[in-house]
């Protein structure tokens, strides 16, 4: 069949289900073609090699690109923020009617809601369907993340979802948390389909060399690595560390990376004056894989907020497919995850006492019981969580909806 990946971010920008998802459903015998923008993201300037015109073709190993213009912005201004998603929906709708023939199916990568307003459209006068593949569940997360404070703005765009759930052949969604909530909104049990994210393989089982190294004082490191902003609830590992400390566990907590809540968290260690708390810095992302492969424990940690606990950090899939014990402190199907593959320990969100609990219960397993949780982590994510898997799920998927 041929499939249209319709995406507001596609490569050279770091983006989740790009090239790579391309390339692996053409691998399975399909004509895959991708509508975009200009590559600006996250940065919202327009990539070096890239100048915005009124339409741009290109072929990424054998992927045939179709770029459209969009005003492009990141910034935190709320109308260069709908400008930008705006624009996109318009010249895609646009262009994609123009540039794109013998389409069977549209795939379309949400967030930001407008793209799948564009699928809705170009499903419409084409006359194929569209598949909705859901990372973001708006309005709930613009109202929790502070995004949108608007109640009329968040309830325009409730509506707007619902046109959207409505028309889409199917809805994919990465955790059975989503499908509920889906479903409690009116959607129907059989249109919405679980497919779990997988990680950058490349990236995290083909790591680069890097010169950053963890602690070798003979404790054990428990590695905390990516953004390190209000949503990961730094204060609350803090306060395990200092709770670990106090009982004498020989643990390293280690975190890696940048984010607007660094800053206070240093602040935090320094005012304890704690010793088992490290800080490196954010290094490239072709390198991280290293340095989760020198931790002994992986840590993926969020505040208690009803919608994380119905979401799977993506850093979820990255520890498993690396293959290291993981203490997880994230409420509901992030936790269940890692309980199904017996891959770690679980502890409350948002809770210290908890958190010390779990790493020290981690710390009093012999290394062969936590090799046992690694092997148990890499073998999970082959079979549930990896690309190959994700993209057969999906292969069964488009069959069915273009067979109906």
């Amino acid at each position: 069949m041929k499939i249209l990946l319709l995406t507001q971010w596609f490569d050279p920008e770091p983006t989740f289900k790009g090239l790579l998802f391309a390339q692996a459903l053409r691998n399975e015998g399909n004509e895959v073609e991708v509508l975009t923008g200009f590559p600006n993201y996250p940065g919202g300037k327009v990539y070096e090699g890239y100048k915005i015109s009124l339409y741009q073709r290109e072929v990424i190993d054998g992927i045939t690109v179709h770029r459209v213009p969009l005003y492009p912005s990141h910034g935190d201004s709320a109308i260069k923020r709908i400008f930008n998603y705006a624009s996109f929906a318009a010249s895609s709708t646009i262009l994609g009617l123009l540039k794109t023939r013998g389409v069977d199916i549209i795939y379309s990568y949400h967030p930001p809601l407008t793209t799948s307003l564009a699928a809705v459209l170009l499903g419409m006068f084409k006359r194929v369907p569209f598949v909705v593949d859901i990372q973001d569940l708006w309005p709930d997360t613009l109202s929790a993340t502070g995004m949108v404070n608007n109640k009329k703005v968040l309830r325009v765009v409730d509506r707007l979802c619902s046109f959207v759930y409505r028309n889409a052949a199917k809805i994919v969604v990465l955790s059975p948390g989503f499908k509920n909530r889906l479903i409690e909104k009116g959607v129907s049990e059989n249109k919405v389909e679980v497919i779990y994210n997988w990680c950058d393989e490349e990236v995290f089982l083909k790591p680069s060399f890097c010169d950053i190294k963890l602690p070798d004082n003979g404790n054990l490191n428990v590695v905390f690595a990516g953004n390190l902003g209000f949503a990961q609830g730094l204060s609350s590992i803090v306060g395990a560390a200092k709770e670990l400390e106090v009982r004498n566990v020989p643990v390293n907590i280690v975190f890696v990376g940048d984010g607007v809540s660094k800053l206070s968290a240093i602040d935090l260690v320094e005012d304890d004056c704690l010793e088992n708390v490290f800080f490196l810095p954010r290094v490239p992302m072709n390198q991280v894989g290293n340095i989760l492969n020198s931790a002994d424990v992986l840590l993926v940690h969020l505040t208690d907020n009803d919608l994380f606990s119905i979401t799977i950090p993506s850093k979820t899939q990255a520890y498993l497919a690396v293959g290291k014990p993981i203490v997880m402190a994230v409420n509901g199907d992030a936790s269940d995850l890692i309980l199904a593959a017996k891959a770690g320990i679980v502890s409350e969100a948002n809770c210290s006492k908890s958190l010390a609990d779990a790493v020290e219960k981690m710390t009093l397993l012999s290394s062969s019981e936590r090799n046992v949780m690694a092997l148990n982590a890499r073998e999970f994510y082959k079979k549930q969580l990896s690309l190959a898997h994700g993209v057969k799920k999906f292969m069964k998927l488009f069959n069915e909806v273009t067979h109906k």
